[in-house]
């Protein structure tokens, strides 16, 4: 089954960009994507891009997946996010039994909110389940039309993972934040509330679909694609200083910004640093690609290098962010200003699992070939 769209999805992902960019003021206010901005990106097919082809998804090469990340990005961060956060977790669709992948995925409208659990347990009665908890850091979950609920693991075993009509549930308000506000990462809860097992599956399902996208880890996917929603928002950072530099004087300053040669300096710093990220990410996510197309399996290396170059990116993006922040003086402290909006984005960025520092010692456990402690790779 094909995609049945007459443009490559970096072609739609370009045209709606200048609407991201408007909707910018609206993003950040109304902490969410606006209907019409999220509609959009519907029609467009950019929540379906990792979507089975046997779906009428993209299941599209990761390598080109993360150029429209980065993309998107560019033009908002919060946009980014939440387009990766429903793209990377509808690879779910390559795994659930087919029926509930046709039920949530199987056409255009197909948004899931997740997160992780808070107290959550489910208990088996006739038919399916009755689960109770709360999961928080739910991204998208206001432009979302299911939400996913995992509980069970560890003592409760085996891990599940729920699927519920949004509008069974009820979502809570807890995203009083000053970055990625666009997410609308509100939490939700479900007390005694039933599910069929027709709309739960195990987390432990293999593949049924066979393409390499399923076949690397779903955190992964998150990670590099996370990696490049922080690369996107620092790049336009980078843009936006440039930009500014070219008129604002330092106080009592003759010569304007661009012609102060600190301020030279530390854009080329900052471009270095983001660049050198984008290259090493790039460079690496193709050669995992590459090693896993030919041989249908992903070693701990790969995992690794993935793990390395997603937590890298997150966290030199957010170094070259401050950087030009530091250079914008007193423009860069008022809400209304774009740089101000990129600072914020940044660092909520580094703050999510993704970005945690303790990463670097995980690989570099395995580079000195001990056991990582815990880690996730």
């Amino acid at each position: 089954m094909q995609s049945g769209y007459s443009t490559s999805a970096l072609e739609r992902a370009k045209s709606v960009y200048p609407d991201i960019v408007a909707n910018g003021d609206a993003i950040e206010s109304e902490r969410e994507l606006p209907s019409d901005l999220a509609n959009r990106l519907k029609e467009l097919g950019i929540f379906r891009l990792l979507v089975p082809r046997s779906m009428g998804g993209e299941e599209m090469n990761f390598p080109e997946y993360l150029n429209i990340v980065r993309l998107i990005s560019h033009a908002d961060g919060s946009t980014g996010w939440c387009v990766n956060q429903g793209a990377v977790f509808a690879t779910h669709a390559g795994r659930a039994p087919r029926p509930l992948a046709e039920e949530v995925w199987g056409d255009s409208e197909g948004v899931v909110g997740n997160g992780p659990p808070s107290g959550a347990k489910y208990s088996t009665t006739d038919g399916g389940y009755i689960l109770t908890g709360r999961w928080n850091f739910s991204s998208g979950c206001r432009h979302a039309n299911w939400l996913a609920a995992v509980a069970g693991g560890g003592n409760q075993e085996p891990a599940l993972l729920h699927f519920i009509p949004k509008q069974e549930l009820s979502l809570v308000d807890v995203w009083q934040v000053n970055g990625l506000r666009g997410t609308g990462s509100f939490s939700f809860d479900a007390k005694d509330h039933f599910v069929s097992s027709s709309r739960s599956m195990r987390l432990d399902t293999p593949p049924v679909e066979e393409g390499p996208l399923y076949v690397i880890p779903q955190g992964l996917l998150f990670a590099c694609g996370f990696g490049c929603v922080a690369l996107g928002v620092a790049r336009s950072a980078i843009d936006c200083v440039i930009e500014l530099s070219k008129t604002k004087r330092a106080q009592f300053a003759r010569d304007t910004l661009s012609e102060d040669p600190v301020v030279q300096t530390h854009i080329g710093k900052a471009q270095a640093i983001v660049e050198g990220a984008r290259a090493f990410l790039e460079e690496t996510v193709r050669e995992v690609w590459d090693n896993v197309c030919r041989s249908g399996a992903i070693s701990v290396d790969d995992r690794m290098n993935l793990r390395l170059v997603g937590t890298h990116a997150i966290l030199q993006s957010a170094s070259a962010v401050d950087i030009v922040y530091n250079l914008s003086g007193s423009t860069a402290i008022f809400s209304y200003k774009a740089i101000q909006r990129k600072f914020q984005d940044a660092h909520v960025i580094t703050q999510q699992v993704q970005g945690r520092e303790s990463h670097y010692q995980t690989v570099g456990s395995h580079l000195l070939g001990i056991e990582p402690k815990g880690g996730i790779y």
